[in-house]
């Protein structure tokens, strides 16, 4: 595995005619994400105020049997925990993956806003720096070049997500 840091870093990007306090609360609201997102069908607070930092959230989740189908990843459905990491109203909203024993990962996903004329830039971001336990996992038995293939069609894979989620948070805010 590569030892680079960071291991993934994506950013897409939507213009979205709505305030920034009105795109701030949708996509805080990781309760409605099976809305927007290609994997999380929704979840839940478990602990913590909703949305504000130290909250943590446990989503439900689905893939595709197609998704990087020759590599063991997980398929069908399955649950992970997520703790609130930065919760600024109206700029920014992050949370990052939980281990199995509910330790932070260097697993960071999020959304930050900013102004724009008629409405606001949301930009949707992820960043992991050191390979999550999952990923390890997945990776464990391949050899280098197997890793290389992986990581650069999980990549293609995460920011073709992350650009499908913004297309739907912002059909979800246009709707209003």
């Amino acid at each position: 595995m590569s030892e680079e840091s960071p291991l993934f870093e994506l950013r897409t990007h939507v213009k979205v005619s709505a305030a920034p306090d009105d795109v701030y609360a949708v996509v805080s609201d990781l309760p409605r994400s099976g809305e927007w997102s290609s994997e999380c069908l929704g979840g839940e607070w478990i602990s913590g105020e909703p949305a504000t930092v130290g909250a943590v959230f446990s989503g439900e989740n689905l893939r595709d049997e197609k998704v990087v189908a020759w590599a063991p990843v997980v398929r069908g459905k399955w649950t992970t925990q997520s703790e609130i990491v930065a919760a600024e109203p109206g700029h920014t909203f992050r949370w990052a993956m939980r281990d199995t024993s509910g330790n932070r990962q260097e697993s960071v996903w999020g959304f930050d806003i900013e102004p724009a004329d008629g409405g606001c830039t949301l930009t949707h971001h992820f960043r992991m720096d050191k390979a999550t336990e999952g990923i390890r996992g997945i990776v464990a038995e391949m050899d280098e070049q197997q890793k290389r293939r992986f990581f650069t069609e999980w990549g293609a894979k995460v920011e073709s997500d992350m650009t499908a989620t913004l297309s739907r948070v912002k059909a979800v805010i246009d709707k209003g």
